[in-house]
């Protein structure tokens, strides 16, 4: 980790692109001001954990919701030629 010291109104540059001045000062508080490209997303760490909890959170509920991979059939297998134990005979199944 890099640890700077800066004063009132001082800067700091990063990437050429992004730029954070230390706003104020009062007492144990410093205020920061971040200038960023709006591609680049700026959160205060608990807000950025919040932001990863819920995506997490949907994503487990996208797995949950998922057909089980053993349910999946590929467009390939799907057109095989399946031949029935019990009959003997050959059956095409093609769903396209």
């Amino acid at each position: 980790m890099l640890v700077l010291s800066r004063r009132k109104n001082e800067k700091i540059i990063i990437n050429g692109n992004i730029t954070i001045v230390v706003a104020d000062i009062r007492g144990d508080k410093v205020r920061l001001g971040i200038e960023a490209p709006n591609d680049i997303p700026v959160h205060r760490q608990e807000v950025q954990e919040a932001i990863d909890r819920k995506a997490k959170e949907a994503a487990a509920e996208d797995a949950e919701k998922a057909p089980a991979p053993e349910a999946v059939i590929s467009p390939a297998e799907d057109r095989q030629q399946v031949a029935d134990p019990t009959t003997a005979a050959a059956t095409t199944t093609n769903t396209d």
